[in-house]
């Protein structure tokens, strides 16, 4: 019997440990990964980065090609002083800074490789190669840079980057040293654009000598190129766009309303994208990010949040038809404004009483504020009346970030009720306290594409596209988001009138002296006021100009919104900006050389200069209008003519 279980137990123990080492070996073991294995070499090569069209097929961005100096830490081998100089001179470095960067690398890790000495010039590469052997750990790696073939639409193009450690953590894809699309289209079809890189796998021996590819290079892969897109952007109308903004800041963005493509982003001040390329990308960079007057990198077509002001009535139009509040003939006195209780919105001079047509064309503030009670107010209450506008102003795109494919962005602001319950406590406010958003100021913000948008639904009599910067993807097709309508909460209908009043803006209007002859143009003109704090003090400063616009009046081909910032009302500046963009797309060239040269021959630099020690930069207290002298303004003229015509 003791025998018996003296067997059993062996047995027993002997099962548990064949169970144990099985399951060690079959399910608990490491798979072995090679992308670990130090013995094993790894030499990445980069696939040629997609080309860049307009909608012309110009090619906007090709590439050049690039060498770094990279390095393996633990494979480096001592130098002697003569040696690491001559090193040291090749790279056109110091020792202290060889060291630092030594230094550094192996921190990030002794067996990996990363970059030691970035974007060699051609000369420098071709000195180096023939005695890159000499220096053992380090090789010479080749990659692309960006080349962008045109000066314009650095917001738009946006740029390429060095990856940094919190990109690598997130997207095991990239290693130390590649390069990701850091804006614009670079950013947004970043995977698109990029392709995959190839990978070379190389056996060394104890002696860390390489002998040859791993297992005859059965894993070895080959780069797959990124693939050419097409955008939607029409470089010469980009180039007249960024041309007009010339000395002033603002944006203007062009849409197609049949499809939704943005023609034209234009954000100024702009600079050249091909300050962001090569070894000289970091210190441009600085500069522009840290220009807090001028902020270049800063997308005034997609981030600036203004209000609105006056074509934002036309929504109120359309908002007050549907709900039947209104007839298109009803009219409202307006005695230089409107009063409610013992305030008074302002208007200036024109004939009244008003009806739609002429609160439109004539851009009547008291006409408008009418308008607005009645929607809100045939509701039982304030909150109920404001959601429900709100709905209606939300159908066209405002207070949203549009879902398009643009690396940047801000939603706006279009108010509710909530808005006002935090602002004055629920039940506690009327339509009177939100009466300012009549007439598009308020709480009410939008960005110039929003604007833009909104014309295009206006153009297109109730529906439109999602905007977006993408055409053609070699080989694919573009997301169907960007094909299918979007339809407003106005019906059809209501649209012809207020169509009507922004045509009759040019004819007989606060635009009719901005008409191009031949092209029917609808639009509105906008003052939005402009305040500051300055000294704890809320101060009126010089307005910005706005204008929004399509054309022609029916199925139309272009709509656009223009804001400068400080340019005073809206004809001044926005609006002949609007016409010369129109004319030039639907043309091809200027009739109105009276309009583009009063936009030239003017700036507002000056505005942003720091006139008093007490106020911020960019702020001043009144704009005066300054011509710029005629050396300049000849120079400008000679850049209009050498836009390159597709």
């Amino acid at each position: 019997m003791r025998k018996l279980l003296l067997l059993t137990t062996v047995i027993l123990v002997g099962l548990v440990f064949i169970a144990r080492l099985f399951y060690l070996q079959v399910y608990g073991g490491y798979e072995y990964d090679i992308f670990e294995d130090s013995a094993i070499k790894k030499e990445y090569n980069y696939p040629k980065r997609g080309y860049v069209y307009d909608r012309n097929g110009k090619l906007l961005v090709a590439n050049q090609p690039s060498y770094d100096v990279m390095v393996i830490p633990r494979d480096v081998e001592f130098m002697d002083s003569i040696k690491l100089n001559e090193f040291c001179k090749l790279l056109k470095i110091t020792k202290e800074t060889y060291y630092k960067r030594l230094e550094k690398a192996s921190n990030y890790s002794p067996r990996l490789s990363s970059p030691f000495v970035q974007q060699l010039s051609k000369n420098d590469y071709a000195v180096l190669q023939e005695k890159m052997r000499k220096y053992t750990g380090f090789y010479i790696q080749k990659r692309s840079l960006r080349f962008y073939q045109t000066t314009i639409g650095a917001n738009v193009l946006g740029d390429i980057g060095e990856v940094n450690r919190n990109i690598i953590a997130k997207k095991p894809y990239y290693k130390l040293g590649d390069l990701i699309g850091k804006q614009g289209i670079e950013k947004t079809y970043e995977n698109i654009l990029r392709g995959i890189k190839g990978i070379k796998f190389i056996q060394k021996d104890r002696f860390n000598k390489n002998i040859g590819p791993y297992k005859n290079g059965i894993f070895d892969t080959l780069p797959k190129p990124g693939k050419d897109i097409t955008i939607t952007i029409d470089a010469e109308l980009q180039a007249y766009g960024e041309l007009l903004m010339t000395n002033k800041r603002g944006g203007i963005v062009a849409i197609e309303p049949s499809s939704g493509e943005i023609l034209a982003m234009v954000s100024g001040p702009s600079y050249n994208p091909n300050l962001l390329v090569g070894r000289e990308r970091s210190k441009n960079f600085n500069i522009l990010y840290k220009d807090s007057i001028a902020k270049p990198l800063f997308d005034r077509g997609l981030q600036a949040m203004y209000p609105p002001g006056s074509p934002f009535k036309t929504l109120n139009a359309l908002v007050a038809l549907q709900e039947g509040v209104v007839t298109t003939e009803e009219r409202f006195s307006c005695a230089m404004g409107y009063r409610y209780g013992n305030r008074k919105m302002g208007c200036h001079a024109h004939r009244s009483p008003a009806n739609m047509n002429i609160g439109i064309y004539e851009s009547c503030n008291a006409y408008f504020a009418n308008v607005y009670r009645r929607i809100i107010d045939k509701y039982d209450s304030p909150a109920e009346g404001m959601d429900n506008w709100s709905k209606h102003i939300k159908s066209f795109g405002l207070g949203n970030y549009l879902n398009n494919d643009l690396s940047v962005g801000q939603p706006g602001k279009v108010p509710t009720a909530s808005t006002y319950n935090r602002g004055y406590g629920k039940n506690r406010w009327y339509t009177t306290f939100t009466i300012s958003n009549a007439i598009g100021q308020g709480e009410v913000l939008a960005t110039p594409i929003q604007l833009a948008n909104m014309a295009a639904a206006i153009g297109n009599r109730g529906h439109y596209y999602t905007p977006h910067i993408i055409k053609e993807i070699e080989g694919d097709t573009i997301p169907s988001k960007f094909t299918t309508p979007k339809y407003t909460t106005i019906d059809k209908r209501h649209f012809e009138p207020v169509v009507q009043g922004m045509f009759d803006v040019y004819n007989k209007g606060t635009a009719d002296m901005l008409q191009v002859k031949g092209i029917e143009i609808c639009g509105k003109t906008g003052t939005a006021e402009n305040f500051a704090i300055i000294d704890s003090v809320k101060t009126q400063l010089t307005d910005h100009s706005i204008f929004v616009a399509f054309a022609p009046k029916d199925n139309p081909k272009i709509a656009l919104a223009v804001f400068v910032e400080n340019g005073y009302f809206g004809s001044r500046f926005a609006g002949r900006m609007a016409s010369l963009m129109i004319e030039y797309y639907l043309r091809g060239e200027i009739t109105r050389k009276d309009m583009e040269n009063f936009v030239l021959r003017y700036s507002l630099e000056h505005e942003y200069q720091k006139p008093f020690s007490n106020e911020p930069f960019g702020i001043n207290r009144q704009t005066t209008l300054e011509a710029i002298d005629e050396k300049e303004f000849q120079k400008l003229l000679q850049l209009k003519a050498e836009i390159p015509k597709s």
